[in-house]
């Protein structure tokens, strides 16, 4: 089927091509759009019902009117001299949070910007007076916005609040500071902007500098970008609709994270395509382009789709989790894979075929062998000195796992920023609980039928008051009925904070089993007490998906390898690297730089991410050593070949994905997964596959294959054969001419000499010329 779609693709090369352009093109313009319809903001929504902090949500929704996507912003009103407020100056503050609360907020837009591309997301907010500080030095408004904090259209929409805001206040002789979680992700944004922007270029950079210095050439330095970019349009669009169609609720993460991960690998697929291209054009220069591409997109394609299926199995083990962040995350991810490999198996060998040698113009390196390289003396080294390698990726790897030590999870996005919010949020925690503007929430609806009253519940507020870490509870709200009540508590702790959510989840949570009224139930909700529940959800699902996701990743291993051996080595490889990349990450951030811990997403997403793209390198390292064993001689000098051929490639490729991940450290928040996705990818590359994983071969021989055994074979005329049906790649510089004989004729048995020299060459069948085939 693969060799049937590949023939297909480069038979009608154009016309796929054009295909993909109107789709790529037509999905990445709408895709903004679409994916807004799609994606939520508030973490508890994703929380299952059967947690405490979901009864609250639901209840607040439902007696109480909160809309599920509020964001609230808290606005500090002060005198510019410093003075503490009269009551002429409390009047005035108020009058114009009436005002505010009668002015629509426009969303600004680009000139340039098609309205109906761009969700509208103008508004008029909320605003209300909140409370006055105890030394009267300020006053707080609480504005109530609609929408994800994460949405550049809703900060927009602050943006616009908070600058009307300022100089309406300012022209009452007033200053102001702004608060929330949309204070702080705007601010944060703007003082990102120039970091995110700087990031994407380098990437993009980097890429295409990469490509120019492997093979020399315009065409494969700037199409790989290219045709990535078209396939990553149609991929989220079919997110989209995926999404749209089952109900699925996408994380405001997700799409930016998709976009990472579709350009890494797809950059990841094409290098590979293109290297096996060009070598095998430098095998068969009389062979048709577009045959050539057919062929050997047909024999990588396969190696691709099970490196591709690999990552769609690991992330659709999340389909199991209980955390519904998680639980969207797998089959977004899963389907958007899915449409990069298809991509891979139609547009990128279309391109090929179209381009034919011109691929590589104006490199002349078609038209000579290259000379011995970095690559052939590193694998002659493995197959060298293979225990030695072994032990030695082993010690580093070994090292870095140990960083695990005393390893803790953060739940929290606490701590000062730096931000103009985040000054702010200090200012107010001078004089008023650090909760004021996040406070926790216990929510009490009546189950006998009767009416609530605030003195029903008057001893629940006083127990709750005399919890340790509770600085003020505020008074009780009925809903419309009385058969709901909301009872407010501002912490003494950030609310975001270990502290806070060890709080809510333990000493709160009792106070209310103990004095909540008979005739009547009660749920605790709020930052703090949804990020307790969420660290439970957490626990569960990194029990669940863990072992699952290793079964079906060693699952497709098993039907790709049909070796019983061979998958036990790659899976212990790929988990060491997960050990080593998560005990890295402990010990810069948890153990060098003191933060609480690492975050709570980072282990999941790094094990998948980690084994998942490990394992492709693996694959294609394996399934080339598995190509050169089934050639006739020695079994080490099978494996340096497989080095030499395969190290170009994944160096590239990991230092492209690697590349690609290190962007997140841009995006707010995402510092730790950036720094360990980078890592863990460069030792899957650099390490694993190409160290670790060729030492294991180089001595367990073809004992790797156990049951089977990847003997050589031959033709009929006793000729070396190539798997495949065609010669390996650079197999003239193996000791093979085109269509896969030995040198100088055949030698009695189908076999070459045992001749090789460390990298696996015949002697004299070398021809070398002044180009190299990269500089890796």
């Amino acid at each position: 089927m693969i060799r049937a779609l590949t023939r297909f693709s480069t038979r009608h090369a154009w016309k796929v091509i054009a295909l993909w352009a109107v789709l790529g093109i037509g999905l990445g313009v709408l895709s903004p759009m679409l994916i807004s319809r799609v994606t939520q903001s508030q973490s508890g929504d994703f929380l299952p019902s059967s947690y405490d902090s979901a009864a609250a949500l639901r209840i607040a929704e439902e007696q109480f009117g909160v809309k599920p996507d509020a964001t609230t912003v808290t606005v500090l009103v002060a005198r510019t001299d410093g003075k503490a407020l009269t009551a002429a100056d409390q009047q005035r503050i108020e009058a114009e949070a009436a005002k505010l609360g009668q002015r629509r907020v426009v969303m600004p837009r680009k000139d340039d910007e098609p309205e109906f591309l761009v969700p509208d997301h103008s508004q008029t907010p909320r605003v209300a007076p909140a409370m006055v500080a105890p030394d009267r030095t300020f006053e707080l408004l609480s504005a109530e916005l609609t929408g994800s904090a994460s949405d550049e259209g809703v900060q927009k929409v602050y943006r616009a609040f908070r600058d009307g805001a300022r100089a309406q206040f300012d022209e009452a002789g007033m200053r102001t500071g702004f608060t929330g979680g949309l204070a702080e992700a705007a601010d944060t944004s703007d003082a990102n902007r120039t970091a995110a922007a700087v990031g994407g270029a380098l990437v993009v950079g980097l890429i295409v500098l990469l490509n120019v210095l492997v093979f020399r050439s315009v065409l494969a330095a700037v199409l790989p970008m290219l045709a990535v970019t078209m396939i990553s349009g149609a991929a989220t669009g079919a997110v989209a609709g995926a999404a749209a169609l089952t109900g699925l609720k996408l994380d405001t993460s997700t799409p930016g994270l998709i976009a990472v991960v579709l350009l890494g690998i797809g950059i990841d697929y094409l290098l590979f395509l293109l290297f096996r291209f060009r070598e095998h054009l430098r095998a068969r220069p009389d062979q048709p382009a577009r045959e050539a591409a057919a062929e050997v997109s047909g024999r990588v394609g396969t190696a691709i789709t099970s490196a591709a299926l690999t990552i769609v199995a690991a992330f659709a083990t999340l389909g199991v989790a209980s955390f519904g962040q998680f639980r969207s995350l797998g089959p977004a991810i899963a389907v958007a894979v899915l449409v990069m490999l298809l991509g891979s198996l139609t547009l990128m060998p279309a391109l090929l075929a179209a381009c034919g040698r011109r691929m590589f113009w104006p490199s002349r390196s078609l038209r000579r062998e290259p000379r011995e390289g970095v690559s052939a003396r590193f694998g002659a080294l493995i197959a060298r000195r293979p225990l030695a390698m072994l032990v030695a990726s082993v010690a580093l790897l070994g090292a870095l796992a140990a960083g695990m030590t005393g390893i803790r999870m953060d739940y929290g996005q606490g701590g000062d920023s730096g931000t103009a919010a985040a000054a702010t949020a200090t200012e107010i925690s001078r004089a008023l609980p650090a909760g004021v503007s996040d406070p926790t929430t216990v929510y009490v609806t009546a189950t006998d039928g009767a009416a609530l009253d605030a003195r029903r519940l008057d001893g629940l507020s006083r127990a709750l008051g005399q919890v340790e870490g509770v600085g003020q509870v505020g008074g009780t709200v009925l809903n419309a009925d009385h058969r709901a009540a909301r009872i407010d508590l501002f912490l003494t702790v950030d609310p975001q904070s270990q502290r806070a959510r060890d709080l809510a989840s333990g000493p709160v949570r009792a106070a209310v089993a103990a004095h909540t009224p008979a005739g009547t139930s009660a749920h605790v909700g709020g930052t703090a007490a949804i990020f307790a529940d969420i660290s439970e959800a957490v626990d569960h699902d990194l029990a669940v998906v863990f072992p699952v996701a290793a079964a079906l990743i060693a699952l497709i291993l098993l039907l790709l390898l049909r070796s019983l051996l061979a998958p036990v080595v790659l899976m212990l490889a790929v988990g060491l690297g997960f050990a080593a990349t998560l005990g890295a990450a402990t010990l810069v951030f948890q153990h060098l730089l003191d933060k609480p811990g690492v975050s709570f997403t980072l282990p999941l997403v790094l094990f998948l991410f980690v084994v998942a793209l490990g394992t492709d390198y693996n694959i294609l390292i394996t399934d080339r050593i598995r190509e050169e064993m089934q050639h006739p001689g020695p079994v080490r000098a099978a494996v340096a070949r497989a080095v030499r051929h395969t190290t170009p490639a994944i160096a590239t490729a990991g230092l492209v994905l690697a590349g690609s991940f290190a962007t997140l450290a841009t995006t707010p928040g995402s510092e730790q997964v950036a720094f360990a996705m980078t890592l863990g990818i460069l030792l899957s590359a650099l390490v694993l596959s190409l160290v670790l994983v060729p030492a294991l071969a180089a001595l367990l021989g073809r004992s790797l294959w156990w049951p089977l055994r990847a003997t050589p074979r031959h033709t009929p005329g006793g000729h070396g054969h190539a798997s495949g049906g065609y010669a390996p790649i650079g197999h003239a510089a193996d000791g093979y001419v085109p269509g896969g004989h030995a040198p100088n004729g055949h030698v009695p048995g189908g076999h070459v000499p045992d001749g090789y020299g460390p990298t696996g060459q015949a002697p004299g069948a070398h021809t070398p010329g002044p180009e190299r085939t990269s500089v890796l």
